[in-house]
């Protein structure tokens, strides 16, 4: 099932939402379809100009490799000269936490949402938040 324009608005507008309600610092979230595709992009007031390309990478990384983004990290740790090499090929990929895998009720690959401005823990919840206000499930490589 391909994610639906209304869900990925969803888990970006919930996410900010989140970090809002934990009074985190200000975000970037990039939401992208199974495809790679950006589905939605919001950055908050007084976000570094970065943040944005940053929540990409993130999101980038998990649909490309179809692991969230802790998954992505412990195989940069074990093979960082693979990793760097899916970095150039895929146009960029960030693996910190903070790049969640989306999926739908059959476990199938919807997508994934990359978020950036506060700690990677805490990026990592506010995706989490918006996923599952959008009736997805989230995947984050733990």
């Amino acid at each position: 099932m391909s994610m639906t324009l209304e869900q990925a608005n969803t888990i970006a507008t919930v996410s900010l939402q989140h970090a809002r309600a934990q009074k985190m610092k200000p975000m970037a979230v990039v939401v992208l379809d199974e495809r790679g595709a950006m589905r939605a992009v919001l950055a908050e007031d007084n976000t570094s100009v970065g943040r944005a390309k940053v929540a990409f990478g993130k999101a980038n990384g998990c649909v490309m490799m179809g692991l969230g983004s802790r998954a992505l990290q412990h195989r940069a740790k074990e093979n960082p000269q693979f990793m760097g090499a899916c970095d150039n090929l895929f146009g960029g990929l960030i693996a910190v936490p903070g790049g969640v895998l989306i999926k739908d009720a059959s476990g199938n690959v919807a997508g994934a949402v990359g978020i950036s401005g506060d700690t990677s823990d805490n990026d990592e919840a506010c995706a989490m938040a918006g996923i599952a206000a959008a009736g997805l499930k989230g995947d984050t490589g733990a």
